[in-house]
């Protein structure tokens, strides 16, 4: 009983010796200005979503079906390689989304990188973010929106690649007889978003 005692000890001392040095890495990392992703996972009525997020603002929200290593290894492809778990950089965007989940938010004041959407993609991105809280579009209505009124497959498409479903609302689009289309977290995910927010199809 004394053994175990004493080595439940030393597993919590050395967890808390890895927490600290964990931290100073991400400190020092941070201050040397090689700290270019920074990452942690939050869990949600969705489940576990990975956050990221670069200096200048979160670049991708992963949900768990997307695989999260394939989405680390996109993300040190597409964007640096010098990826670290320093959930500090992601606080705000973590209690933003906790508190869109439990009904207390509407809106996200986040900086946002959208390194990862180009051309019309990122147009079509920057105009999801006007779409109301409880309200839907129709992609045809999107497309028409952003000055490409033929462009309905290339909204589709914005909205299936979105890196950051639920900050930049996709799952408020949907087909125009009021059906949901697709959704990059599943249909499940989409429908519980829209209950959430009690949209309406437009």
């Amino acid at each position: 009983m004394i053994e175990n005692d004493r080595a439940l000890a030393e597993l919590a001392v050395s967890d808390a010796t890895l927490a600290r040095l964990h931290q100073r890495l991400e400190q020092s990392a941070e201050h040397a200005g090689v700290l270019d992703v920074a990452v942690r996972t939050i869990e949600s009525p969705l489940g576990q979503l990975l956050l990221a997020a670069t200096p200048r603002g979160l670049i991708r929200v992963a949900y768990q079906r997307e695989d999260h290593d394939a989405v680390l290894q996109a993300l040190a492809s597409k964007v640096s390689p010098r990826i670290l778990s320093a959930p500090r950089r992601l606080d705000d965007a973590a209690r933003q989304l906790d508190e869109y989940f439990a009904g207390r938010r509407r809106g996200f004041a986040l900086a946002v990188d959208l390194e990862l959407a180009a051309g019309f993609r990122r147009t079509v991105l920057s105009y999801l973010t006007r779409i109301p809280y409880g309200r839907t579009e129709s992609y045809a209505d999107v497309a028409r929106d952003a000055w490409r009124p033929a462009a309905v497959r290339a909204v589709g498409s914005a909205c299936a690649t979105n890196p950051l479903p639920v900050v930049v609302p996709c799952h408020r689009v949907v087909r125009s007889d009021g059906s949901l289309g697709g959704y990059l977290g599943g249909l499940d995910a989409k429908r519980t978003l829209l209950a959430l927010e009690g949209a309406a199809a437009a």
